[in-house]
């Protein structure tokens, strides 16, 4: 039987090979991890509070659209239907998260099945994704990374599978999956990207002229297109909100974070297992049909790092080659000293997998959260304050002479603002908050006869002062606990007398993107 690698270009060649030898038996291990990981983050999904994202998903669910200036319409439905079922539930809001976190699992584990996997190393393959950090920080917050992390290694699964039996079919899996995730995000995109240039470096190249492969780009543009016409409509604004990512106007960006994110993102632990299933992808003769995977990690993330992308974007990928690692990692310690390492490999655990669940998941009090927390995880800071955050806004409301405060808005700086407002606002007697923040600023400008202006999330009146004809510090963010958040201790202003109508510096001006 000839080899597809090889045999790339002969003539008449069949579409499919014949299927190699059926995988290793499954194991109820990968299914208990799954369920723990679930479980567990569904018990902490009520801690802390919202995240920045998640107050800015709710405020996109009230203006539901084909597409946002930086994202699809996915999340943002998913976030209103949620709401819509349970309003302010934020076990509810975070209940998908937690059941995609845990199919993830179950997929890492079966990708390591594909790949020859016995009982003990699909278990193995499932613990490592459940106490990654990839898994896990998507896990608890309802997010687009999320959505991301399930659609790639549902790609992935079926593109080993395909390469394993070599029926085309499976291609209509991968398909499904780019297509639905891309009305999340355009992310699924690069995956494509990778896949077919590691099919173009590593074969079998056969399958770029495959129907099923041709059928299932078809079903993927299909799916993604409400999305990919509202960006070409509006001038794919996703391009600058990734031109703002690459200059560094993010949290995971920039070239030297995403290259040592690399490191981390789901474990220290992990290092040295995805790179032993790296190298055996491309070297390991039994796992020829492979490489093209392999192959589609190292694009990826050259894609990503070149581009200045976010660390985070090929983590799912990562998984993949910890799938394979825990095979090659599996095999190594039945060998030699065999309680020796297995020992290692166990009391390893506890000093380098287990603190992902300090620094990721909300197990310490909001109140005395160490400082180290929030600089290893930015998201957790984003999570905490959010009342106390309007509750400051407010106390500057109160504070202005009644004629002033009847027609005073809320000018915030960035989404996540503005959702806090409007979640907890009505409460306090405030009014509407707006922000030139992505889609934001297509959520409405303030009435034009606005010329009181509560403005939070500015680093100071420099910007301000270009719209107002004055601006005074009348308070500042106190979220009452001490912790490092883009909001607390910042300045909260009030501005007077627009020196031009909003309807010229909306869109000119108090749009920005990042």
């Amino acid at each position: 039987m000839s080899d597809p690698a090889i045999d790339i270009d002969r003539p008449h060649q069949p579409t499919q090979s014949p299927p190699s030898a059926t995988p290793p038996a499954p194991t109820r291990g990968p299914w208990l991890v799954a369920a723990a990981t679930a479980v567990t983050l569904l018990l902490l999904a009520g801690r802390y509070g919202y995240h920045r994202d998640e107050l800015y998903f709710l405020l996109a669910g009230r203006h539901l659209d084909w597409g946002y200036v930086d994202q699809g319409p996915l999340v943002p439905a998913l976030a209103r239907l949620l709401d819509t079922i349970a309003p302010g539930n934020l076990v509810v809001l975070r209940t998908p998260s937690a059941l995609l976190a845990g199919g993830a699992v179950l997929l890492v584990a079966a990708i390591a099945r594909e790949l020859g996997a016995g009982r003990g190393a699909q278990t193995f393959a499932a613990v490592l994704a459940a106490l990654s950090g990839i898994v896990l920080a998507s896990g608890h917050l309802l997010s687009t990374t999320t959505v991301d992390l399930l659609v790639w290694l549902v790609a992935a699964w079926c593109a080993v599978r395909l390469l394993r039996t070599g029926d085309s079919r499976w291609a209509l899996g991968i398909g499904l999956a780019l297509g639905v995730g891309m009305l999340s995000k355009v992310l699924p995109a690069l995956l494509a990207v990778g896949l077919i240039a590691g099919v173009l470096i590593a074969g079998p190249r056969r399958l770029l002229r495959d129907r099923w492969v041709l059928a299932a780009a078809g079903i993927a543009v299909l799916l993604a297109a409400p999305n990919l016409i509202w960006q070409a409509a509006h001038g794919f604004p996703q391009l600058g909100v990734a031109a703002s990512i690459s200059g560094g106007d993010s949290s995971y960006s920039g070239r030297l974070e995403a290259f040592t994110l690399q490191f981390v993102i789901i474990s220290p632990y992990a290092v040295p297992i995805w790179i032993a299933g790296f190298v055996a992808l491309l070297r390991r003769p039994a796992w020829r049909s492979y490489r093209a995977v392999g192959w589609a990690w190292l694009v990826v993330v050259g894609i990503v790092l070149v581009a200045g992308g976010k660390g985070y974007y090929d983590a799912p990928l990562l998984l993949v080659l910890t799938a394979a690692g825990a095979v090659v990692t599996a095999a190594w310690a039945s060998r030699g000293s065999v309680r020796l390492r297995r020992g290692l490999l166990g009391l390893a655990v506890v000093p380098f997998l287990l603190p992902n669940i300090v620094l990721l998941l909300p197990v310490l009090p909001a109140d005395r959260l160490p400082g180290f927390v929030v600089d290893v995880n930015y998201d957790a800071g984003e999570t905490i304050g959010w009342p106390a955050f309007a509750d400051s806004v407010a106390a500057v409301h109160r504070g202005l002479p009644p004629e002033e405060r009847s027609r005073a808005v809320i000018l915030t700086g960035n989404y996540g603002e503005a959702g806090a407002v409007a979640r907890y606002g009505p409460a306090r007697d405030l009014p509407r908050a707006y922000s030139g923040h992505n889609s934001m600023v297509d959520f409405g400008r303030p009435p034009a006869d606005a010329d009181v202006v509560i403005a939070v999330g500015w680093d100071g009146p420099g910007r301000l002062t270009s719209w107002f004809e004055s601006c005074t510090q009348a308070g500042w963010v106190d979220q009452r606990v001490e912790v490092e958040n883009d909001e607390n201790g910042g300045p909260i202003h009030v501005c007077r007398g627009l020196r031009r109508p909003w309807a010229q510096i909306w869109d000119t001006e108090v749009r920005h993107t990042g």
